[in-house]
């Protein structure tokens, strides 16, 4: 604990409380809001085991900030991010998904009026925020922080380096401006890796009123990773089954000669090797094909949820002569947010690929509440110590 009493955090936009499960048992949970019924029933199976979960169900925009208790050290929102993807439809925050972030920050404004704004603000979202509109989206998000005394900055960290997944994500955090920084670990200048090139640039292009309440956080890069996909592979999956013998030569039927010389390339390794697989369209000589992509770089591709035409994410196994194909598993992409094995998924596949592929790496949000969030909320505490 960093305090005689655990800190307290929102989740909204929760979904299957993955942020949760990073923040762990030392955090505890004063409001969870999510709209979609099949999330918050596997939020409730995972965390209401101890106590109630103070979850609400139903869209943000009817959230009131007199159904949230208490002082928040944390307010924590991975709002939805179809319209700033880069395979969505351009809207970014004036689209219905994604301008949930309107809603969301309303709420914030109405406890800061009422004396209870959050110590900390998080939110999380893909990296195609940083250039959606060409920059005003990401502004207005800054602006946002800035306008309502938050000092805050942003981060990009790719899952890649805590689980075997390629999951770039940003991330944009205030901290509330009473709170004493004396002990955070903040930078002059941009650091790698988190502050990369992309969010140099967004930086950039920012309103100066913006920028002046601008911090680069300077958090610690983890230890290198020691495993790979193909340690969180099944050989007997429950979810799913193994294509016949026919689909998975019609998968790599499906593949460019650059892709099919990657599986050659493998079955020549001499050991079993575990590739990833999406299907894509690709516009070829005019005329658009269906193509099957793999990857054998010990990394999954990134879990998108399979909606909006998003491909589920195939798995190849290459072992000498012998190719095998199939879904990745349910269980296989919980791993991949690094969610422990007795998280419980839903029974309905489609549900659970949803669940996972919707959610944000809890070993991510664990390092940034180790190394950015506790050390403020714990100097906090020291400095209402010493004032007793």
């Amino acid at each position: 604990m960093i305090d005689a009493e655990r800190p307290t955090f929102y989740e909204f936009f929760a979904g299957g409380g993955m942020v949760r499960a990073g923040l762990g048992d030392g955090w505890r949970c004063l409001f969870a809001n999510d709209f979609d019924a099949r999330k918050a029933a596997a939020y409730r199976a995972n965390w209401d085991r101890a106590a109630p979960s103070a979850l609400t169900v139903g869209d943000i925009r009817a959230v009131d900030a007199r159904d949230l208790p208490g002082v928040a050290d944390l307010a924590w929102a991975s709002f939805p991010c179809q319209d700033l993807s880069l395979a969505g439809g351009g809207a970014g925050l004036d689209g219905a998904r994604s301008g949930a972030f309107y809603p969301l920050w309303s709420i914030m404004k109405r406890l800061a009026a009422d004396g209870r704004a959050p110590r900390i603000v998080a939110l999380e979202n893909v990296t195609g925020a940083l250039t959606s509109h060409g920059g005003a989206d990401f502004d207005a998000i800054c602006r946002a922080f800035a306008d309502n005394g938050y000092r805050y900055g942003a981060l990009v960290i790719d899952a890649a380096l805590f689980v075997p997944q390629s999951r770039p994500r940003l991330f944009v955090i205030g901290v509330r401006d009473d709170i004493p920084l004396e002990s955070t670990p903040v930078s002059a200048n941009p650091v790698e890796p988190f502050h990369t090139r992309a969010l140099q640039a967004a930086h950039a292009r920012i309103s100066a009123p913006a920028r002046a309440s601008w911090h680069w956080w300077n958090v610690p890069a983890p230890p290198r990773r020691n495993t790979v996909f193909a340690d969180l592979v099944e050989d007997d999956p429950q979810s799913v089954r193994w294509h016949d013998t026919s689909e998975t030569t019609r998968i790599l039927g499906q593949m460019s000669p650059a892709n099919r010389a990657k599986v050659d390339a493998a079955q020549k390794v001499g050991r079993r090797m575990v590739g990833a697989v999406y299907r894509r369209t690709r516009v070829e000589n005019g005329e658009k094909r269906q193509r099957a992509e793999v990857r054998f770089d010990d990394l999954a591709g990134c879990l998108r949820t399979p909606a909006g035409g998003s491909s589920r994410q195939l798995i190849l196994v290459v072992d000498g002569d012998r190719i095998r194909s199939r879904l990745i598993s349910a269980r296989e992409t919980a791993r991949l947010m690094g969610l422990d094995e007795a998280y419980a998924l839903p029974q309905n596949y489609n549900e659970a690929y949803h669940l996972t592929g919707d959610g944000v790496a809890a070993p991510v949000v664990r390092h940034l509440a180790q190394h950015l969030f506790e050390p403020i909320l714990k100097r906090r505490a020291l400095r209402a110590v010493e004032a007793a």
